[in-house]
Parts: C-alpha cells; structure tokens; sequence
C-alpha cells in the first residue's frame, strides 16, 4: 500500500493537471466533433441533392447515385435508410414516371402487333367470309388469349438505401476518438484527484 508520503507526492504531481484544462478541452473537442458530424451530414444532403437534381433532368443519375453510395458508406452520421426516421430512401420519382412510360410504351406496341398477328390469324381461318362477320370474334379471341399487361417495375429500380459505417477514420471519426479519450482522461483526473485528496491528508 502507498505510505502518506507517498500519496502526498502523487497528489502533488496529479494537481499540476489542472481538472478545468481538460473539462476546457473536451468542451472544444465536443464541439469541433459535433460540427465535423453535421459537416458530414450535410455533405451527404449535398450529394442526396445532386442525385435528386439528376434524376428531375433526366441526367447522369447512375453517376450522382454512386457519388452518393460512396461517401455515405465511407462516413459516419450519413445513414440513408427507412428506419433511421431521419431521412426516407432514395425515391427517384421522374425515374419511376420514365420507367413506366416505357414498359407502358412497350407493352402497347406488343398490343398493337398482336392485334396485327390476330387480323392475319383470323383472315386464314375464315378465308371465305367477305363480310368480315365471324372474323371479329376470332380476333377477339385472340387478343383476349394473347393478353398482354405493361410490366411492373422494380422497386430496386428507382429506390435506394445506403448505410453509414458506426465509425469512419474521417476527421469526424477521429474527433470522436479524441472526445472520449479527453473524456476518459478528464473522469480519471477528476477521481483520481478527490481520492487522492481525501487520502493524503
């Protein structure tokens, strides 16, 4: 066990740290650590904007999305997902109005070619009626047998989520790192002091 001298010793070089420097600097270092997160986040906004932008002017929304994916997986306090309550997932709406004209587009082209393969189909089975009359239930037949809809869209199409790491080694991660290494260093000067303080009288 440590002698009262002994005590009195450590208790005089532990008061030379004095506790307000280091409740001083972690109240700075809480600080520059919260602006470096808010920092982060609004980098992502920023890049959120762009994929946004992007999509509304039919631009390079693959590029924005990628932008995007990168920095929000490479820094912490920029989560893009549905439970985060924050921010909902990606929706590219003009992405989603483009896809469905064109599966729309698409699936009426193929309505028009069967009702075409339909005409050509029924003509050679009734090929003896001028009058046209029993042909148009065979075409009815046939377009109702080779219904086609419009496709359905993906949802993976024009919705997207991306994760934020717990801890990045960005200078936000690192401003973390050094809050709690201020804060560890601050409650064991603070502890350490009272004890010693109590005990070396």
């Amino acid at each position: 066990m440590f002698e009262q001298k002994d005590l009195y010793h450590l208790w005089m070089r532990v008061r030379i740290v004095k506790a307000w420097y280091l409740v001083a600097a972690l109240a700075l270092s809480l600080v520059i650590c919260i602006t470096m997160l808010r920092q982060n986040n609004l980098q992502m906004v920023r890049f959120r904007s762009e994929v946004y932008t992007a999509d509304q002017q039919n631009g390079d929304v693959n590029g924005a999305l990628k932008k995007l994916q990168n920095y929000v997986t490479g820094h912490m306090n920029t989560s893009l997902t549905a439970s985060n309550g924050v921010y909902p997932p990606i929706q590219l709406k003009y992405t989603y109005s483009r896809l469905l004209a064109a599966a729309q587009a698409t699936a009426d082209a193929q309505k028009a070619h069967i009702y075409t393969d339909a005409q050509s189909y029924c003509q050679t089975q009734n090929s003896t009626d001028f009058s046209g009359k029993n042909r148009v239930p065979c075409i009815e037949d046939y377009v109702t047998n080779h219904k086609v809809s419009a496709a359905s869209v993906p949802s993976a199409m024009y919705e997207f989520s991306f994760i934020s790491p717990t801890w990045s080694p960005d200078f936000a991660g690192w401003m973390v790192i050094i809050t709690m290494l201020i804060a560890f260093l601050t409650l064991v000067r603070i502890v350490l002091g009272l004890w010693l303080r109590r005990t070396a009288r």
